[in-house]
């Protein structure tokens, strides 16, 4: 659809990211100061808003895309993949301005390393927004990274009582504004513990919530699945088993996954389950919307794949924290960085 459109009533709409991925499959990481040849490169449309709004417009709902791009090749590639989904687009275009690009190094394990660049006239304003683009919708998606946009958007649909869910991973200046604004907060593993400055996972997961008002604080825990906190007790979701080609775009998919269950009423363990399967699946394939599959594919993993080995018994953690050591960053430094 066209940006010129009359705005309708969608399912979904996503403020936020859109990216080229420019993606160089490597047998392993390069160490420091080596050479290492590569033999193929293939570019993809990917980013975290946009990738979470392609899927949940392939599994059948109204999705709305509200971002930003130049009038390069790149953001060519983007209109062409929003239009072959049937995705509505307002996008606002920069003349002259570079799309967003990523370049992500893919190793043999699947596992990805991501370079991101962006032109700074495509962070998208809060004045270049539509009231009626956010509120003309059953959910609003936001990945925080046009923060003052994204702000706006949240407050907009809270005044409708539209919910709000959040996929972040960085601590962009205002993000505790945003966080006020926000019901499902599903953020990357180590968030919790940088926003709240506390190493321990769970503990940061119920002040995250407490401090910010959400229904749902949770992480994303790459193999480890998905760990919830909402406000009575955890929710843990182990990773199933597949065949990994490429991570990349994996919580993006899981984000649409839950935004699926949640505006079809399900139970929040079946929400948080049919995102963990949805993800796993992504993982088979290249690029960040390359293993996007269908419901009844991902209903089918739901009831016979197996899962990762869980550091959890039943619905509450024994120790996350302790298995998740090594990978969690050291929040002192962000927390001098507030102060």
């Amino acid at each position: 659809m066209t940006e010129s459109s009359p705005i309708g009533l969608v399912d979904l709409v996503g403020v936020g990211l859109n990216a080229t991925d420019t993606l160089i499959p490597l047998a392993s990481y390069p160490e420091r100061g080596s050479k290492m040849e590569y033999r193929s490169e293939t570019i993809l449309p990917g980013g975290q808003v946009a990738s979470t709004v392609v899927a949940c417009q392939h599994w059948g709902l109204r999705t709305r895309y509200v971002g930003k791009l130049g009038d390069d090749a790149a953001a060519a590639l983007h209109h062409a993949a929003f239009d072959r989904e049937g995705v509505e687009t307002r996008i606002v275009t920069v003349p002259g301005g570079v799309s967003p690009q990523s370049l992500i190094l893919v190793e043999g394990s699947g596992e990805r390393t991501v370079l991101n660049r962006r032109d700074d006239r495509l962070v998208l304003q809060p004045e270049e927004l539509t009231r009626d683009w956010i509120v003309r919708a059953r959910a609003l998606h936001v990945d925080g990274h046009d923060t003052a946009a994204a702000i706006l958007a949240a407050g907009w649909a809270r005044e409708a009582g539209i919910p709000v869910v959040a996929d972040l991973d960085e601590l962009y200046p205002g993000v505790e504004v945003l966080l006020e604004k926000i019901d499902y907060l599903i953020v990357s593993r180590d968030f919790p513990c940088r926003l709240m400055d506390e190493a321990d996972l769970e503990t940061a997961l119920r002040g995250m919530r407490e401090r910010h008002g959400s229904i749902l604080a949770a992480a994303t825990l790459g193999q480890d699945g998905v760990l919830a906190w909402d406000g009575e007790r955890f929710h843990h979701t182990p990773a199933y088993c597949v065949p990994v080609v490429d991570t990349t775009g994996a919580g993006d998919i899981f984000h649409a996954g839950f935004i699926y269950g949640l505006l079809q009423g399900w139970s929040l363990d079946r929400q948080l389950d049919f995102a963990c399967a949805a993800a796993a699946l992504n993982c088979t394939a290249a690029g960040a919307r390359g293993g996007i599959a269908t419901t009844g594919e991902i209903e089918t993993l739901m009831a016979t794949g197996i899962r990762h080995d869980s550091a959890f018994h039943g619905a509450y953690p024994v120790s996350i924290s302790k298995k998740l050591a090594d990978s969690v960053l050291d929040p002192a430094p962000y927390a001098a960085a507030r102060r």
